[in-house]
């Protein structure tokens, strides 16, 4: 991870995102610490949560039965 200051973040911050658009991870540093990092986004999808668990084959991943639905009572009663 390459640091930069809070000065040189500011006069290069367009450089540094297309540097973390390609794949970088940036720290910002104040004083000689890293107070924030630039990382890339990576768009996540409920799928990707639950890819481990499809891969390894042992999850049962049926539906349970429907329920029978109820009397719900009116407003008026």
């Amino acid at each position: 991870m390459r640091n930069v200051s809070v000065v040189e973040a500011k006069a290069h911050f367009s450089a540094l995102l297309a540097a973390v658009e390609a794949g970088e991870e940036v720290g910002v540093t104040r004083h000689g610490k890293v107070v924030a990092r630039l990382v890339p986004c990576s768009p996540v999808m409920a799928a990707d949560v639950f890819r481990d668990f499809w891969r390894d084959g042992d999850t049962d991943l049926q539906a349970p039965p429907d329920l029978l639905a109820e009397n719900v009572p009116s407003m008026d009663d």
